[in-house]
């Protein structure tokens, strides 16, 4: 297995994930692009030290911007939304 910090880039905050992880007591996060659902699985729970049930994943496309005439396109990334036993929770601050 490779480190788990190599894996999981950053802890997605946003409001509907806010609600999402109040309701359902579900995390969004933005990992590495080849890393499957048992590697993230393995890398939160070495990490944050809880118990992950269930992980979705989801590759994002970059948006296509033009400004000022020129194109551009923003980097595509992966989503994983873990889903975490009930009472453990990822704290973030």
């Amino acid at each position: 297995m490779t480190d788990p910090h190599q894996i999981i880039k950053t802890l997605r905050v946003t409001e509907k994930g806010s609600a999402q992880s109040a309701k359902s007591n579900q995390y969004t996060l933005a990992v590495t692009q080849d890393a499957n659902k048992i590697e993230i699985k393995q890398a939160v729970e070495k990490l944050f030290k809880v118990t992950v049930l269930k992980v979705n994943t989801l590759n994002v496309h970059g948006k296509v911007k033009v400004m000022r005439g020129r194109v551009s396109k923003q980097v595509d990334w992966k989503k994983a939304i873990i889903t975490l036993k009930a009472g453990d929770k990822i704290e973030l601050a």
